[in-house]
């Protein structure tokens, strides 16, 4: 499966996106990202701008009529088309209260992927808002349904973390949520700059989620590359086609896009059904998921370690969590939220594996071979940030990829009066 990351403030434009995204010729999920204002709770403001005509970076769910999004998902959403909720928000129960209320029960984030990146908010009152929220969403499976939450826990930061800290993000993640009620579960990794050691994450997250959830309906959703993105269309093209060979070699089951203008702008609807079908395209033509075969670099032994490590220091996961971060046992490179230690570094191989330069506090000191790189500079740390855009443009100076086919004809909402009216549609 194929998602976008898409969100439009109007209703009709929103409703626009869906239908071409469940009109593109792949198998789609649909996605609604909310605004800035609603991921921080800040529902006046979001008002305000919709009363103001101020533009929105998302679709504000908690400040459209209840009528209005149910509108907008009318013949649209269905069990062929799930559409999800996403949003970043640290202290999401308003926005899992306004998704419920329209008929939607899926999203995605987490106590710790959506707090330490994203947010200043102490991670103790985010683990109490996310176990408030797990709960909230699982209550709805009295009523028959099977609502679904993905882990974020694997993009965190979205570049220069080392995979073991991200598969073990994503499993705790997940556990948390099995813990306050979800059955129903996605776990989430972010394309890296190394195609092998991708491989090789994916395949230990694969394994550790198979032993640690055994009782949950689960899948893996990997993300396209989460930093600066080629510049060059045929760059850009390039990266989306190996994330799309990627998701197929280590079975992950649903891949979210990134398009051509991810550099430059927000993408139009028409560029991100494009990304869409490039992504299905390139996937249909790797063929059926097989075993890969992938060495052993202590990924595996890392990402156990840190799992290890925390389920030892609370029965309750979210105290866990606290304590993992307090005392350093968690320590993401790079973040800068206060409850996080600060102590790890990473860098970049000249072939794009990522390494520790330092662990901190970390349980897993001596568990991957091999000396440990130098702590990055200012310099170097931003040339590893932007390593992915010069290769990938330079790939694709080299050798691009043929120029996208025109997309899919995007279907239209009916933006007459009279339509308007019939859908309930009545905002500007």
């Amino acid at each position: 499966m194929v998602q976008p990351r898409m969100g439009m403030a109007d209703p009709l434009l929103m409703r626009d996106g869906l239908l071409a995204t469940r009109a593109a010729a792949a198998v789609t999920v649909g996605t609604i990202t909310l605004d800035s204002y609603t991921r921080t709770g800040d529902l006046a403001a979001a008002r305000r701008a919709l009363a103001d005509g101020v533009g929105l970076n998302g679709y504000p769910i908690a400040g459209h009529p209840v009528d209005v999004t149910r509108a907008v998902l009318r013949g649209v959403a269905d069990e062929g088309f799930p559409v999800q909720v996403r949003h970043g928000s640290a202290l999401p129960e308003h926005v899992v209260r306004a998704l419920l209320a329209v008929g939607l029960d899926a999203t995605e984030g987490g106590p710790v992927s959506y707090c330490l990146p994203y947010s200043r908010t102490p991670l103790r009152e985010a683990v109490e808002a996310w176990r408030r929220s797990c709960e909230l969403l699982a209550s709805i499976r009295e009523f028959g349904a099977e609502p679904h939450l993905e882990t974020f826990g694997g993009c965190l930061m979205g570049q220069l973390c080392p995979p073991s800290l991200l598969i073990a993000m994503s499993v705790l993640e997940a556990l948390f949520f099995r813990q306050h009620g979800l059955r129903s579960i996605s776990l989430s990794y972010a394309q890296q700059a190394d195609r092998r050691q991708d491989e090789e994450a994916l395949t230990v997250l694969r394994q550790l989620a198979d032993e640690l959830l055994p009782d949950v309906d689960r899948h893996i959703v990997l993300y396209a590359y989460m930093g600066v993105f080629p510049r060059t269309p045929a760059g850009a093209r390039l990266l989306l086609a190996d994330a799309a060979r990627l998701a197929v070699r280590t079975g992950a089951a649903r891949l979210i896009v990134k398009t051509t203008a991810e550099a430059h702008r927000i993408p139009t609807v028409a560029e991100n059904v494009q990304a869409l079908e490039t992504a299905a395209a390139v996937a249909a033509g790797e063929g059926r998921a097989s075993a890969v075969s992938v060495q052993d670099t202590g990924i595996e032994a890392e990402a156990r370690a840190l799992i290890g490590a925390v389920l030892e220091l609370d029965a309750d996961l979210g105290r866990a969590l606290v304590r993992a971060f307090a005392a350093g046992y968690l320590d993401v490179p790079y973040c800068l939220h206060p409850d996080n230690a600060g102590r790890a570094r990473s860098s970049l191989g000249p072939d794009g594996r990522l390494h520790w330069s330092d662990v901190g506090s970390m349980p897993i000191a001596g568990l991957a071979g091999g000396p440990r790189p130098p702590i990055l500079g200012s310099a170097d740390l931003l040339g590893a940030l932007s390593h992915v855009q010069w290769s990938y443009d330079a790939r694709a100076a080299a050798d691009p990829l043929p120029p996208d086919t025109p997309a899919t004809a995007i279907p239209s909402t009916n933006r007459s009066p009279a339509a308007r009216r019939e859908l309930g549609l009545t905002t500007p």
